[in-house]
């Protein structure tokens, strides 16, 4: 079992960076994959980026260059690092562990204004 919990959302204008952070309660070595998902009100959750052990990453179409997913294996934290912020990333930012069976944090707000 692992409990996750995320931080450093918040509200940020058009064009600002975030970074977010996700701080697991074990270790992550033996956790093959996490990943970022959101939900933006009105929209079904979206996975937003995704890192493996190995340090395979993927991104959502609509992040790809602005994001940077990332893990610190010493620290048991996962992290999003968010640059040039649109509008259309206010959601609500949701960490996850697979390990088999899925955990996930309890969710960060980020809000960009125009």
């Amino acid at each position: 079992q692992v409990q996750l919990v995320e931080s450093g959302g918040g509200l940020v204008q058009t064009g600002g960076s975030l970074r977010l952070s996700c701080a697991a309660s074990r270790s992550i070595l033996s956790i093959y994959a996490m990943a970022w998902y959101r939900l933006a009100p009105g929209k079904q959750r979206e996975l937003v980026a995704r890192i493996t052990t190995g340090g395979r990453t993927n991104y959502a179409d609509s992040v790809k260059g602005r994001f940077t997913i990332s893990r610190d294996n010493a620290k048991n934290t996962m992290y999003l690092q968010m640059n040039s912020l649109k509008p259309e990333d206010t959601a609500v930012y949701y960490c996850n562990a697979d390990t088999g069976l899925q955990y996930w944090g309890q969710g960060t707000q980020v809000t960009v204004s125009s």
